[in-house]
């Protein structure tokens, strides 16, 4: 075995060729795929793609030891947010270190756990009685997009795993649970005229008004009727208005506004139950519209829906507590990630990995090499928990 600091090293070395790679969900990751595929393939492991329907895309699977049920799922996903706009006082896409701290997009969400599962490949290859799966997704940030088909073919083709863990950042602390994220659009369309003739023409803006008023009204009531006792923070399912978008000028009736909100759901909450009276209003304002000219209307979207992962204390989460030592108490994180979808597939699922979450995102994004270290203990206690089952 590695020592602990030789581990870290060696994926640090690996986060740095995966920060290199521009992995912002709007583009391509098959750069990234085509490095880890060509890493793993030196080191004798087979590796397989499943392709996003155009092509542009990709996840990667990939299972060291033998093939048989109860291995363990090490998920992560390769995609990363977009840098634009923010003031980085280092190169984003260069990792560069600065007072024990590793800083690059993605350094904490998630490439930190990716690499260190990489660097752990050697660890994985000699003497497993249970198997090792890499699970690598694209598109999660706008949406796990492409983590369902990858788990479907686990699920499949795979000897059942035992569990999955999903390597966010969470200081190397266990997390039984998360919300739920869905998004939506709401279209309106008007018919342009000019503003000091409002009897010729439909506003899109004046009548988005109702529904904007709508949507705040019914975030007010979910904060009003959270579940004091609830593990999440903020408590309860949330909703939130992210852009609001209509009208060329002052004085011009609004032809279009957009608006697009999301929907924090705790489980047990169905964002399309929660909305359904906004959606009937929708609806109506829809008929109304297209009653003044049939061309105009209002159209509701749905743009993803992340499914919610319900804490268990599960199989999962006690492997993962047993491995770190964590006894903390049950702890539920109120953004979304790929563990429902494990969750829902009939996998007991627990997020874990280095970095923290209030790092994500950000500009000057970082994972603490003290981080690194922990999950390279992580990795080096769980090839010898798979040597030993």
């Amino acid at each position: 075995m590695p020592t602990t600091n030789a581990l870290a090293d060696r994926a640090i070395a690996i986060l740095g060729e995966l920060v290199s790679f521009d992995t912002t969900s709007r583009g391509s990751n098959l750069a990234l795929i085509d490095w880890v595929e060509a890493h793993l393939a030196e080191q004798g492991i087979a590796s397989r793609r499943i392709a996003s329907q155009d092509g542009d895309k990709a996840n990667l699977l990939a299972s060291i030891g033998p093939a048989v049920e109860g291995g363990i799922i090490l998920s992560g996903h390769t995609d990363v947010v977009p840098v634009d706009g923010q003031p980085w006082t280092s190169k984003p896409f260069v990792l560069t270190e600065r007072d024990g701290k590793l800083y690059g997009r993605g350094a904490a969400d998630m490439k930190g756990f990716i690499a260190l599962a990489l660097a752990a490949v050697p660890l994985f290859r000699e003497g497993l009685k249970r198997p090792v799966h890499l699970a690598f997704s694209y598109d999660e940030e706008v949406g796990c997009f492409g983590a369902p088909d990858m788990i479907a073919v686990i699920a499949q083709d795979l000897p059942r795993p035992a569990l999955a863990i999903v390597g966010e950042p969470s200081l190397m602390k266990a997390v039984g649970g998360h919300k739920g994220a869905a998004f939506f659009r709401v279209v309106v369309n008007g018919r342009e005229a000019h503003s000091s003739q409002t009897h010729l023409g439909v506003s899109a803006n004046m009548a988005a008004v109702e529904l904007i008023s709508a949507l705040s009204a019914l975030a007010d009531e979910l904060t009003a009727r959270a579940d004091p006792a609830s593990p999440f923070e903020p408590k309860g399912t949330s909703l939130t208005i992210g852009r609001i978008d209509g009208g060329t000028a002052a004085n011009i009736l609004a032809r279009r506004c957009e608006i697009v909100f999301d929907v924090r759901a705790e489980p047990g909450d169905d964002p399309l139950g929660v909305l359904a009276p906004f959606i009937a209003q929708v609806a109506d304002l829809d008929a109304r519209l297209k009653a003044r000219d049939p061309d105009c209307g209002a159209v509701f979207e749905m743009l993803a829906n992340v499914p919610s992962m319900a804490p268990d204390n599960g199989a999962a989460e006690a492997f993962v507590r047993g491995l770190t030592g964590d006894n903390g108490p049950v702890r539920a994180v109120p953004y979304a990630a790929e563990g429902g979808q494990f969750q829902g597939a009939g996998f007991s699922t627990v997020i874990c990995g280095p970095g923290a979450i209030d790092q994500a995102h950000q500009p000057d994004e970082y994972v603490e090499i003290d981080q690194m270290r922990q999950g390279a203990a992580f990795m080096i206690r769980l090839a010898e928990t798979l040597r030993a089952a």
